[in-house]
């Protein structure tokens, strides 16, 4: 009876009816209701959460299978010229499971541990994009006046920056001696993630400014104004945790963006230095010897566009589900 009666008056969906009324579900419990409706965006989560896994487990996993370490060359399963032979053992087979590469290195071990370093830049670029970005972006949208001007202006010069080139240039220069700015930056993941942080936090930037912007017209803004709260507390007490839904949401697209900057950033040679395996230095390693050695090229180009594609499947999905007119 009371169910009916609730559907007749129109009741919200989002209300569980009881004996004793009903119990309204909180904003986290409605996130994760909607969510956990979206299948695919559900799938991409628990393919990432395999590969996490398979990243922090990455030597456990490869002694598992009987693949050799990443660094090390199987010098007979290449031909009398050097390159991986089908016949020795250098194809996709029992003896490595996705093949050897150009100097004989296990492309599956590769693969597995190439994901440490994906996930490992793209994780700390976007977190530093991220910090910079929001905390950047809330001064200038609350403050307003000379300072908005300032930032939006440095913001504009660092989107018109070329960024390859910064970090060509930033790869050779540090690649000298112990590095650059008093060896902070030294060749490799440090000017990885430097260039990926500085080429991303103005667009978190613009987007919290103009969040910020509608936000501090808001009368809570004013209420905590007049009871004398100060403008830090405003900002980060007030206003910083209206924002989690967008910073959610755009973290999740940062993510794959930047893992496809450190594979871009490794093909020119300018990322992660050798040995270290990246599945975009590994691409590049295949160019080459693409006609000859498919696998090479084919494995870590997989598991590059399947990350990628996963993390943009999720972060459409926490949009949804994050979206409070969303008819999930």
């Amino acid at each position: 009876m009371t169910t009916e009666l609730l559907q007749s008056e129109g009741a919200a969906p989002d209300a569980v009816p009881t004996e004793a009324g009903i119990t309204a579900r909180s904003p986290l419990e409605l996130f994760w209701r909607r969510l956990r409706r979206d299948r695919v965006a559900m799938t991409a989560l628990a393919f990432i959460a395999v590969l996490v896994l398979a990243a922090i487990f990455a030597p456990l996993i490869v002694k598992l299978v009987g693949a050799p370490d990443p660094a090390s060359a199987d010098r007979t399963a290449l031909d009398d010229f050097g390159l991986p032979d089908p016949e020795g053992g250098g194809a996709p087979g029992s003896q490595h499971l996705f093949g050897v590469d150009q100097i004989g290195r296990d492309v599956f071990a590769r693969t597995i541990y190439g994901a440490r370093i994906s996930l490992e830049v793209a994780l700390l670029a976007t977190f530093a994009s991220v910090c910079i970005g929001t905390v950047l972006g809330m001064v200038a949208g609350y403050f307003r006046g000379w300072i908005d001007t300032v930032l939006s202006r440095i913001m504009d010069i660092q989107l018109a920056f070329p960024v390859l080139l910064l970090a060509i240039g930033l790869g050779a220069a540090c690649a000298l001696g112990d590095g650059c700015v008093f060896g902070i930056l030294k060749p490799g993941l440090p000017v990885v993630i430097f260039v990926i942080a500085l080429a991303q936090w103005p667009y978190m930037a613009r987007i919290i400014r103009g969040q910020v912007l509608s936000l501090r017209e808001k009368e809570f803004i004013d209420a905590a104004k007049s009871l004398g709260a100060s403008d830090f507390r405003i900002i980060f007490r007030e206003i910083l945790p209206n924002l989690v839904a967008p910073i959610i949401v755009y973290s999740t697209i940062l993510i794959p963006t930047n893992i496809l900057f450190e594979a871009a950033l490794s093909f020119l040679g300018v990322g992660v230095q050798p040995p270290a395996p990246s599945w975009g230095a590994m691409i590049a390693d295949a160019t080459n010897i693409f006609d000859i050695a498919w696998w090479f090229m084919l494995f870590p180009g997989l598991a590059l566009l399947l990350t990628v594609l996963a993390f943009n499947l999720v972060g459409d999905g926490l949009q949804d589900a994050l979206n409070p007119r969303s008819k999930r």
